[in-house]
């Protein structure tokens, strides 16, 4: 097979070279008149006898899929962005030093240009009949699988523009995608928010408990961090009198790969004052209902095999009833440390000592519980050990006013009723400082400035985070994060 290819592409460079020297040249002069969806849409409909009478002239370009050579003339089909057209090239129309330069030296995978009118075949299908012909880009590189598709895993992560250009099938998802993006937009846009932009280079990473990529600014001579989250400057916009923010940006934890996890991932975060976290629950279930149904036209999707119908409200459990609903704890063992070492010691889950009872909560909950959370559940009162950022239940000051939203096993948002008292703030930072001291590289650093905002007044807010790599690959029933991400992150091949 290596062979083949090697053999294909010292014969495409061949041609290459014969077509400098007949003059050609990777120009940049020839303009297209119309893309193929478009004149499939206004003359898909005419006849033959319409189009002869109509004599519409246009150019097409794209690259050249599907090639039928019947002597003197021939049929190829160019793919460009909205999809695929035909051409009807005779030698008669182009000339004998043009048709025959086509048949020589294009292959498969050329960018090429058409000219011509419209018509009809005997099959009913619009065509190009070509009056002239421009050969605008020589590929020295073979399509996969003689374009009938690719297979391969890691060459599709590898050089996506392989599988965009193998697969219709890639090229809707990452449709989906963009249009994902443009209904939270709307979505937001609608209900008053303010689209803004927060930095990507913070002097102290925060607002998420996450190991941060570090570089360094060599003019002010000054480590950086790759933002984890933007919370902390979007709460200081709205400290500022933007009371309702949102940003869709990249954040950067330098953690492990996986079917979950990229390096680089994008998030939806959102900030309303005078709101609660109670009030955000509504506002996501509002917010899937309105992106399913703008992006796939329903609301009930697959997953997997897992049947989700956004239009029902989402189940709502505190996470101490989801512990002692999904992993067989005692309601009246939820308080004792001991016997939660045990039930996580059956797990396999090694202990810490510094660790508080809300860790051990935690620690149970992500190995047994949150993968059974298959249909949308909201689960609320995290420990407040386990959220520095939120604030504090008025009934139970162990947990707080916070949710995480679960579906098929995986969480897709964050959300809390926002700490806006500076003092308890500080204290938290500073038990966070401690942990970091004790080696634990995911706690948050003490953030002064973030601080002092909070003494101007931060207005009661509750704020969320929503993965949007994770929402794409649920509304597309991707298995992978990779599958929706152009560029995902890889290993060396080495």
């Amino acid at each position: 097979m290596m062979a083949e290819k090697r053999d294909e592409m010292l014969s495409r460079r061949s041609k290459m070279l014969r077509w400098r020297e007949k003059g050609g040249n990777y120009a940049n002069t020839f303009r297209r008149g119309g893309l193929a969806s478009e004149l499939t849409k206004e003359f898909g409909g005419k006849n033959k006898d319409e189009l002869v009478q109509l004599n519409f002239e246009t150019s097409v370009a794209g690259r050249l899929v599907l090639q039928r050579n019947m002597g003197k003339a021939s049929f190829i089909s160019l793919l460009d962005m909205s999809g695929q057209i035909q051409c009807y090239l005779t030698r008669d129309a182009l000339g004998d030093l043009a048709y025959q330069e086509f048949l020589e030296l294009w292959d498969l995978g050329d960018i090429v240009g058409v000219k011509g009118s419209l018509m009809k075949t005997n099959k009913g299908e619009l065509t190009v009949r070509a009056t002239s012909i421009n050969l605008l880009n020589k590929t020295l590189q073979p399509l996969p699988e003689k374009f009938h598709g690719l297979t391969d895993q890691e060459t599709k992560y590898r050089q996506r523009y392989l599988d965009l250009l193998s697969n219709q099938d890639a090229r809707e998802l990452f449709k989906v995608r963009s249009k994902v993006v443009k209904g939270l937009r709307e979505f937001f846009g609608s209900r008053g928010y303010l689209e803004v932009e927060t930095p990507m280079m913070h002097p102290i990473p925060g607002g998420a408990s996450a190991r941060p990529f570090i570089t360094h600014h060599n003019a002010l001579d000054m480590d950086l961090y790759l933002r984890v989250a933007p919370e902390l400057y979007l709460k200081r916009l709205v400290v500022g009198g933007f009371e309702r923010v949102f940003e869709i940006n990249r954040n950067f934890r330098n953690e492990g790969l996986s079917t979950r996890h990229n390096p680089e991932f994008t998030m939806l975060e959102f900030y309303q004052a005078y709101s609660d976290y109670l009030e955000l629950m509504e506002l996501t279930d509002d917010m899937l209902v309105f992106i399913s149904q703008s992006v796939l036209n329903k609301t009930e999707i697959v997953y997997q095999g897992t049947k989700i119908d956004f239009a029902r409200r989402s189940v709502r459990m505190t996470m101490a009833e989801s512990i002692v609903q999904y992993a067989g704890v005692k309601e009246s063992e939820l308080e004792n440390v001991e016997m939660l070492d045990q039930t996580l010691a059956r797990l396999g889950v090694s202990t810490e000592d510094a660790w508080g009872l809300g860790k051990y909560w935690m620690e149970i909950f992500e190995a047994v519980v949150e993968k059974q959370l298959l249909q949308p559940t909201y689960i609320t009162e995290y420990p407040a050990e386990v959220s520095p950022l939120a604030r504090l239940n008025d009934r139970n000051s162990f947990v707080t006013d916070r949710f995480e939203l679960f579906i098929c096993g995986r969480e897709y948002a964050n959300g809390f009723s926002e700490l806006n008292d500076p003092v308890d703030q500080a204290e938290r930072f500073k038990k966070q400082v401690a942990l970091k001291d004790s080696g634990d590289h995911e706690a948050m650093h003490f953030d002064e400035d973030y601080i002092t905002a909070l003494e101007y007044g931060l207005p009661p807010t509750a704020g969320e985070g929503v993965g949007i790599d994770r929402l794409v690959m649920l509304l597309t029933d991707s298995p992978s994060i990779r599958d929706v991400l152009l560029f995902p992150q890889m290993r060396p091949t080495n």
